[in-house]
C-alpha cells in the first residue's frame, strides 16, 4: 500500500525530473524537457516501509518515458551516480530522491514483481487522517507465477546501454526500458508490462 499526502514538494517531482533527465545518456538528445507530459505512475511497496518508489510515465515529442525514482529518508550509501536531488517534503521532512536502478530495494520489488506476477502497489490518499483509494492510472503486472521463488537482492549496480539499463542484483540481472515502445520481449524472459487510457501493454522492464 503507498500513501499520497496533501503534501508542498520543493522542489516538485516536475522541476527535479526535467533537470535531472537531460543528464541522462538516453535522453532523446532532440527533446525538451521542459515539454513534458505526465502520463501517470505506478508504485511498488517496499516491506519495510522505508523507501519510497514511484516510476513515473511521460510523453515526449513523441517518446514514452519511463523513470523509475525512490524517496527515502536518507542518504543511500555508495549511489552517488544515482543521485537525482533532495526536496523538502512538507510532511515526511527531507527527501533523497535516487534513480531507483541504482536502488537494491527497487531492484528487489522489481524482481518480485516480474517473478510473481505482481501488480503494482494500491495507492490511498491521506485526507485528514482518513485514507482513500485512488484509481489506479497506469496499471502494471509482472508475467511470474504467484509463490515463485525470489532470491534475496541487496545490491545493485546498473549500467546502460541505448535506452535499457541492466541492473546486476545478486544472482539476478534487470533490465528497465527508459524508451518503451511497441516490440516483442527477448525469448524465455519474464516481464513487466504496463498500460494506461487505452494504450496497448508496453514492456518496461525484465528479467532474461
Amino acid at each position: 500500500m503507498a500513501i499520497i499526502y496533501g503534501a508542498v514538494l520543493n522542489p516538485t517531482k516536475q522541476e527535479l525530473l526535467s533537470a535531472w533527465l537531460p543528464k541522462q545518456s538516453w535522453f532523446p538528445p532532440e527533446a525538451d524537457a521542459a515539454d513534458l507530459e505526465c502520463l501517470g505512475a505506478y508504485r511498488f511497496d517496499d516491506p519495510a516501509g522505508a523507501v519510497g518508489m514511484e516510476s513515473h510515465l511521460l510523453r515526449l515529442d513523441g517518446h514514452i518515458v519511463h523513470v523509475p525514482l525512490t524517496y527515502r529518508g536518507a542518504p543511500l550509501p555508495g549511489a552517488e551516480a544515482g543521485f537525482v536531488g533532495t526536496m523538502e517534503h512538507s510532511v515526511l521532512g527531507d527527501r533523497w530522491i535516487y534513480d531507483a536502478t541504482a536502488d537494491p530495494v527497487y531492484a528487489a520489488a522489481l524482481a518480485a514483481a516480474i517473478l510473481q506476477g505482481i501488480a503494482g502497489a494500491e495507492v490511498f490518499r491521506d485526507v485528514d487522517g482518513t485514507l482513500e483509494p485512488v484509481p489506479a492510472v497506469v496499471t502494471v503486472r509482472g508475467s511470474g507465477t504467484p509463490g515463485a521463488q525470489v532470491p534475496e537482492i541487496t545490491t545493485a549496480a546498473p549500467s546502460t546501454a541505448g535506452s535499457v539499463t541492466t541492473i546486476a542484483a545478486g544472482n539476478v540481472t534487470l533490465a528497465v526500458d527508459h524508451l518503451p515502445a511497441a516490440r516483442d520481449s527477448a525469448a524465455g524472459a519474464h516481464t513487466l508490462t504496463g498500460s494506461w487510457d487505452g494504450q496497448p501493454p508496453l514492456v518496461l522492464a525484465s528479467i532474461g
